[in-house]
């Protein structure tokens, strides 16, 4: 019985058998609750997200009044925050991008990075800004900020000079560029600094090939720091190494005509007294050639005295 053709029916098979009903009522009432409960889930997690992204999008499409960023970004600078105040200073650059206050942030970026000593950076942003608005208000402090870049982050002199070349090269173009600015003027000085550290590191190159007598290779080195860097107090020492080591080539007019060079400038120089000494040893004395670069060089000129004696 209950068979038909062989078959149960859907009733039947309900209440046949161990297996008994598959789903069952509760069984289904339990799949629907959680059915319910994920899908309660799903929205809130959709409507967190829209909130989330609508707030995000409204900042994007309303961001701060620039004026009100520049003032924030200023504030941070002020505290020290350097890195805080250059990102919002970037931000207003990006935000606002032909607003008056966006120009000075790009500089103002710059120089937050510089004073974190954050140098590439600084040079980098510095340089963006110098490109885009060439002899603006804010240009001088542009090119200033990227000659102390390469200033501060300057090695010893014994060691590569790569950056003060540039620092040089960078205060050099404020000078021309900005003449009347007060960052030209206060160029003027790490100029001076500049070429001492390069005459120095010439100095300090041509002494070890000195040492190990290269002569010639000590005698070239010590030409750069007379013919570039007459100005430094390295110069009187290199124009009595110039008697020296041409004394050890045997090129002994070479040799008197710096001794010359240096009694003349710098007659009570310790260093001319060294070298006379030395020429005086070999029966010789100082003696200017008017055809030698070296003596054209020094007689364009005004008289030197950079030695305290």
């Amino acid at each position: 019985m209950g068979q038909r053709n062989g078959q149960l029916s859907a009733r039947e098979w309900k209440g046949t058998g161990p297996g008994m009903d598959l789903v069952g009522t509760s069984g289904r009432t339990l799949v629907a609750k959680a059915s319910r409960l994920v899908a309660v889930a799903v929205c809130a997690g959709l409507l967190a997200a829209c909130s989330s992204g609508s707030k995000n999008a409204e900042k994007l499409l309303n961001p701060d009044p620039p004026e009100k960023m520049y003032a924030i970004a200023d504030a941070l600078l002020t505290r020290g925050r350097y890195d805080d105040a250059a990102s919002k200073f970037e931000d207003l650059d990006r935000d606002h991008p032909y607003s008056p206050e966006a120009r000075r942030a790009i500089v103002m970026a710059a120089f937050a990075y510089y004073k974190g000593t954050k140098f590439p950076e600084a040079i980098a942003t510095a340089r963006r800004y110098t490109t885009m608005h060439p002899g603006t208000k804010e240009a001088p402090l542009a090119h200033h900020i990227i000659a102390s870049s390469y200033f501060d982050d300057m090695n010893g002199p014994n060691r590569d000079q790569g950056n003060t070349r540039k620092a040089l090269e960078e205060f050099k173009t404020l000078i021309q560029r900005y003449p009347e600015s007060n960052y030209a003027k206060a160029a003027e000085n790490k100029i001076r600094i500049c070429e001492d550290s390069l005459a120095a590191h010439e100095m300090h190159v041509a002494m070890q090939y000195l040492k190990n007598k290269q002569w010639l290779a000590a005698k070239n080195r010590y030409e750069v720091v007379v013919r570039e860097y007459q100005t430094t107090a390295h110069v009187e020492e290199a124009l009595m190494r110039l008697v020296e080591v041409n004394m050890a080539l045997g090129i002994v007019h070479e040799a008197q005509n710096a001794a010359a060079v240096l009694g003349h400038n710098f007659p009570n120089s310790q260093w001319y007294r060294d070298a006379h000494t030395l020429l005086a040893s070999n029966g010789l004395a100082p003696r200017e050639q008017s055809g030698s670069w070296l003596t054209r060089t020094w007689r364009s000129l005004p008289k030197l005295s950079l030695s305290g004696g």
